[in-house]
């Protein structure tokens, strides 16, 4: 057992000797024999012990085991309590998924407070096995393929070699005790099921499952290496960010060899599933103007580009600005206003920022999303132009159209923001005073 995870730490460049080392711990038989491991390899560490207040007395005594190992070893002990059951519910999560977020999330607290390099688990080759079976049971793509990395950021798994048999072996040499969970044992889970009725029917076929799964998982990575380098490529050609959208150039990918798979990673920052991508290539020879969502973006075909938005943006209300203020930082927008005297007045030409003429304007102004009916006439023109036809004309791609902010004054739109002022407030010769806005969207 030593020799395996000793070697797998080296090999794997998991962390250094002196490396101070965050052991989460739930007192099940794993994370007791990851603690005797650090302690025989002598490396310096610490025990992180998390409470989900799931199974009452149990997790009390779970908690209190863990305190008394750390008494043992002689290292730190840190501990929390989580009200599990409210956060899921309230982040709308499973209850398996809320544990993981809160555990991981202040592992990766106590790491950053206490000054520990990596927070090491206890995960093994059977879990290893039991991740990648049910990734293709629900459907992945390469990257679920290659199970639980060995090394992820600040999370190192040094057991990931080791089998649950070897782990037996250990406690029984080494007269170790733990804290059964028996929640382990029920198949209301999907991992357990997978763990207790499919698994043993895979190693009448295979019996050396866990080691095949774990070469595989490598492969897979080193493979997986080899396409985010291809995918890398196609994003620095296709992938342009700008304040208000996110455009995905369709030129670089005219010969992109597996197109659906190269669409969805350069498309997965953005939570798009496989399902939305697929439709997404079948629409990309047809008419622009097709919308497709996901949990927290919008695309639009564009011609010969897709364009990508936040949909909160769309919960934009309205922002009043009072006269002689000076800064409005919102939830979604930041603007900056400054008054200047004519005289000595730059002209700035960039879209996000407006020159009006201060004198003209009536406040408070008003910052809110355009609506139907809207009007305005246009710099440079004399005639008024409904702000719908402008931005057709302007070729505005329809989740960027819906999200389009204009500044009024009284109920005249002095600037459709972004895109072009109203003639009526520009900078003329008869101008004492000058107001300046710039405008930034921050999501």
């Amino acid at each position: 057992m030593l020799q395996k995870v000793s070697g797998f730490i080296q090999s794997h460049n998991l962390c250094e000797p002196d490396s101070k080392i965050l052991a989460a711990v739930s007192s099940g038989i794993d994370s007791i024999v990851l603690c005797e491991v650090l302690h025989q390899l002598k490396y310096t560490f610490a025990i992180a012990h998390c409470n989900f207040g799931l199974r009452d007395e149990d997790a009390e005594a779970d908690q209190l085991f863990a305190k008394k190992l750390a008494k043992k070893y002689d290292v730190p002990f840190f501990t929390e309590n989580f009200d599990t059951r409210a956060f899921a519910t309230q982040e709308k999560l499973s209850i398996q998924m809320a544990a993981r977020t809160l555990r991981y999330t202040w592992f990766e607290q106590v790491r950053q407070q206490e000054g520990y390099d990596y927070i090491a688990t206890a995960h093994h080759s059977n879990d290893l096995t039991e991740t990648i079976l049910l990734h293709l049971t629900k459907g992945t793509g390469i990257a679920g393929l290659h199970g639980i990395p060995a090394k992820n950021g600040h999370i190192i798994r040094p057991m990931l070699t080791v089998t649950k048999d070897d782990i037996f072996d250990f406690v029984t040499e080494q007269r170790l005790i733990w804290r059964e969970d028996t929640s382990n044992e029920t198949t209301k889970y999907q991992r357990n099921k997978i763990r207790h009725e499919v698994i043993p029917v895979l190693k009448e076929i295979n019996p050396n499952l866990e080691e095949t799964m774990q070469h595989t998982a490598e492969r897979v990575s080193q493979a997986e290496a080899i396409v985010h380098t291809y995918i890398d490529n196609l994003r620095q050609q296709s992938i342009k960010e700008a304040e208000d959208a996110v455009y995905l150039s369709l030129v670089p990918l005219q010969n992109a060899t597996g197109l659906p798979v190269v669409l969805h990673e350069l498309l997965r920052p953005f939570n798009f599933s496989y399902t939305v991508v697929l439709e997404l290539v079948k629409a990309l020879e047809g008419l622009s103007g097709k919308q497709f969502d996901s949990p927290s973006h919008t695309l639009i075909k564009d011609r010969e580009q897709l364009v990508i938005t936040p949909r909160n943006l769309s919960r934009f209300g309205s922002v009043t600005i009072a006269e002689g203020q000076t800064e409005v930082d919102e939830e979604h927008v930041q603007m900056t206003l400054r008054y200047v005297p004519a005289s000595a007045y730059k002209l700035n030409t960039k879209p996000h920022v407006a020159a009006l003429d201060a004198g003209l304007l009536k406040f408070p102004l008003k910052l809110r999303s355009w609506q139907e009916g809207d009007w305005f006439v246009p710099l440079g023109m004399n005639g008024k132009k409904k702000i719908s036809d402008f931005l057709i004309d302007k070729k505005i791609p329809a989740n960027l159209k819906a999200k389009t902010l204009v500044l009024v004054s009284d109920q005249s739109i002095v600037w459709i923001a972004g895109h072009r002022l109203d003639n009526r407030f520009k900078v003329t010769e008869k101008t004492e005073q000058v107001l300046e806005i710039s405008l930034k969207r921050t999501s």
